[in-house]
This record gives C-alpha cells, sequence and structure tokens, in this order.
C-alpha cells in the first residue's frame, strides 16, 4: 500500500464497536484477569499491555503506523522528539563509547549529544555533514552511532547521505537520522540504507502545534546487523536487569524492544495516549499538508531570493540554490518541506523584522498550520559558543522561517513590509 493509504489505517482494525476514530486508551494499567497472563506478558511469553509506561493500544497504533509510513520493521513513541534522540543513542552507547554527530543539526540535539551526554561518559566526535569527507578518520572500536538530519534545523543543509550510510556499513555501525523536517512523506532513510529513524513528532506529524512527542522507527534489516555484532554486547549478552534476557535470541524487532523493556522502563520518558492520538489524527494528513508547506516555502523563499535587503536563502528545492540537485537526488519531487532560512546584513535588522511581521509568530516551534519566524543565534541555538555559530551556518543575521498553509500572497505581503 502507499503511504497515504497506510497512515490512514494501518495498526488499526475498528475492533472497538466499529469505531472509525482510534479509540484513546486513556489508562494507566491494565486488567490481566489471571495471575497467569500477568506472568506470561511480564516473561514475554505472550504479548499484550502491561503499564502504559511501556505500552497502550492507542499508542501501539501510532507505532505501527509510523513504522509502515517509514518503510521500517517496528516504532517506538516517546515522550518527545530529545527523548526519542536520547533513547536512540543510549541504546547503542555506553560509559567509554564514542559517537559521531553531524556538525549541522538543531540545537537543542547538539547540547544534549556533546553536553549532556558526555556526563554519561559517552563522548562525541562532530563531522562535516555536506560531505562526509572527514567521517571515516573519526571511527575507532568504541563508536557506537553516526547521527545525523536528513534536513538540517536550521541551516537547510542536505547531508551526503549515500557517503555516510556507506561507512556506516563498511564498519558495521548503527546510523541514526533525524527525518523530523523532511518527514517520511518527502524523504524515506531508511530505504537509503540508514539503520534507524528519529522524529520530533511535534513538528510536521502533528502540524498544529498541539502536542510534544518523539518517535523511533528501526529499519527491516536492523535485526541482523545487530545479531553477533561485537560492537553491540547489550544485545547479545544476557540482560541482568530481565533474568538474563539475551535479545537477540528473540524473533522481535530488537532495537525497538531494548529500548522498551529497558529503557523507557527504566528512565519512563514516556508519550501520553492522549497525545499519541493527536499524533495519529496529524499522520493522517501528512502527506497532504506537507506538499502544500513545500508549495507554499517555494513561492516565498522565490520572493525573497529576489528582495534586494536579503543577503541569502537557503532552501533547496529553489533552482538557484546550491544544494538543488542533492534535492532531486534524495527528496520526492526536489520538495524540502516547508522550513528555510534567509540573512539580512545585521542582528538588529533581523530583530526589527522578527517584530514587524503580523502573520509570522516569534516562535520556537516548526512545522505549524500557521507560519513561524525565529532568530535562532538567539533562541534555538543560544547555548552553542558564539565562536561555533559561524562554523555551523547559523550567522547574527539569519532568520528561520516555517512557512504554514496560509495563502502565500498573504505572507509574501507580510515580509515585503517588514523588509521595508
Amino acid at each position: 500500500m502507499t503511504q497515504e493509504t497506510l497512515a490512514l489505517h494501518h495498526g488499526y482494525d475498528k475492533q472497538n464497536f466499529g469505531a472509525m476514530s482510534v479509540p484513546i486508551y486513556q489508562t494507566t494499567a491494565y486488567d490481566f484477569e489471571t495471575a497467569d497472563c500477568a506472568a506470561d506478558r511480564f516473561a514475554l511469553r505472550e504479548l499484550g499491555p502491561i503499564y502504559t509506561r511501556l505500552n497502550n493500544p492507542t499508542t501501539d497504533v501510532l507505532e505501527a503506523r509510523i513504522a509502515a509510513v517509514e518503510s521500517g520493521e517496528a516504532g517506538i513513541a516517546t515522550a518527545s522528539g530529545q527523548a526519542a534522540i536520547f533513547y536512540a543513542i543510549a541504546n547503542l552507547a555506553e560509559v567509554g563509547d564514542n559517537i559521531i554527530v553531524a556538525n549541522k543539526i538543531y540545537g537543542g540535539a547538539t547540547t544534549l549529544l556533546t553536553h549532556t551526554l558526555k556526563r554519561f561518559g559517552i563522548t562525541a566526535k562532530v563531522f562535516n555533514s555536506d560531505s562526509a569527507d572527514d567521517l571515516e578518520a573519526l571511527i575507532d572500536d568504541k563508536t557506537k552511532a553516526i547521527f545525523f538530519e536528513t534536513l538540517s534545523n536550521p541551516q537547510i543543509a542536505i547531508p551526503n547521505i549515500e557517503k555516510i550510510v556507506e561507512i556506516a556499513k563498511k564498519y558495521n555501525i548503527i546510523s541514526v537520522a533525524d527525518n523530523t523536517v523532511a518527514t517520511p512523506i518527502l524523504l524515506q532513510p531508511l530505504t537509503l540504507g540508514v539503520d534507524v529513524v528519529v522524529h520530533s513528532a511535534s513538528k510536521y506529524i502533528s502540524g498544529q502545534g498541539s502536542a510534544i512527542g518523539g518517535l523511533i522507527v528501526a529499519a527491516k534489516e536492523l535485526n541482523a546487523k545487530l545479531i553477533g555484532n561485537p560492537r553491540y554486547p547489550q544485545f547479545n549478552e544476557p540482560d541482568e536487569s530481565y533474568h538474563g534476557l539475551v535479545y537477540a535470541t528473540l524473533p522481535l524487532p530488537l532495537f525497538t524492544l531494548r529500548i522498551r523493556l529497558s529503557l523507557i522502563r527504566d528512565i519512563g520518558a514516556t508519550i501520553s495516549p492522549f497525545n499519541s492520538w493527536l499524533l495519529i489524527q496529524g499522520l493522517e494528513t501528512l502527506s497532504i499538508r506537507i506538499k502544500e508547506h513545500s508549495r507554499n516555502a517555494y513561492k516565498v523563499a522565490k520572493f525573497l531570493k529576489s528582495h534586494p535587503k536579503v543577503k541569502n536563502v537557503s532552501y533547496p528545492a529553489l533552482e538557484s540554490d546550491p544544494q538543488h540537485d542533492k534535492a532531486l537526488k534524495y527528496f520526492k519531487d526536489g520538495q524540502t518541506s516547508g522550513l528555510f532560512n534567509f540573512e539580512v546584513e545585521s542582528l538588529e535588522f533581523a530583530k526589527h523584522i522578527l517584530n514587524t511581521t503580523k502573520l509570522f509568530s516569534v516562535v520556537v516551534n516548526i512545522g505549524d498550520s500557521k507560519s513561524i519566524i525565529t532568530h535562532p543565534a538567539s533562541t534555538t541555538h543560544q547555548q552553542v559558543p558564539v565562536a561555533e555559530l559561524e562554523k555551523i551556518g547559523v550567522k547574527a543575521g539569519l532568520i528561520r522561517l516555517s512557512i504554514g498553509l496560509e495563502n502565500a500572497d498573504d505572507l509574501i505581503e507580510d515580509l515585503k513590509i517588514a523588509l521595508g
């Protein structure tokens, strides 16, 4: 089936009185009815709901659908996009290990992966994701993951996915791609050889800024890469916290199973059933919305590209953009979502534009149906040292736009007035 159909039907069979809308199982716990059933659930002899921190019928539908839409084997939902990134990396690395992280990623992901995880004994090395020419030299026997964004926020840079995947396979290392901005409608990393995909579902999947949530999807071939791989003993040796369970012996998706049984069980950054339900609603219309976001963004970016007070516009869907060939190579119909940036002469002028626009809201979210304007250097990337901001393409005059579903002509008129 196509993505559009999967997003509407997969994982739900209307078993509850024929309800067309997926029911919200707003419950903490479940009645096992018998002691044997309870024991079998905890021992994995029988699969089913145990406790909503671990699994929930509403969330099950969301997880199944995102896996299907991403062409993956299995999905798992988390409390937020940051939680999804943390779980994906913590599932692979431990004290003494290192990960390799793209230089162009979301500021919150940068601080998590390069600073917070360091306190857990996991160090990060940074590579140039545009070319990935320096990636292979950074790998050693303690490298456990390569992390990058398929369309970076806020630089709007497209990485050399082909080369990253090639190197990850050569060294039998798990690659993790954040596909939040591209969404599975425009790009499916797992079909390009990536091992794990993460999403901040609070963005385009939600679509209305109404729910916080994260998603992780494992590739169909990931079990084969984990089983017997000496880089990942946690999947191949007994788990003392689960009665000596060896994940590699189970005929189940190992990556997401271990997150559920070990990390979510203990850390508990769990999505609420209501938020899962909201994200299901968003996922059902994602294929339509992301195309309209992209069409609107193309029109607005083209206007800004021609404006005399705009120094530069980064939007790969534009034919004049240096990354346009990459957009055509990786993205469906060359569309690159509703997110892009443009640069003006100074911080002061950038602030003036933010303070003058009427239709654009000064918000740090993206992917909303309503258009958003942000100054990354002073908000989402404020924690990044000033000396590093220039290197990663976040300049003082850089403005990020998340183009919504308004009429593009109205958005252009709003920016025209603000630019003066």
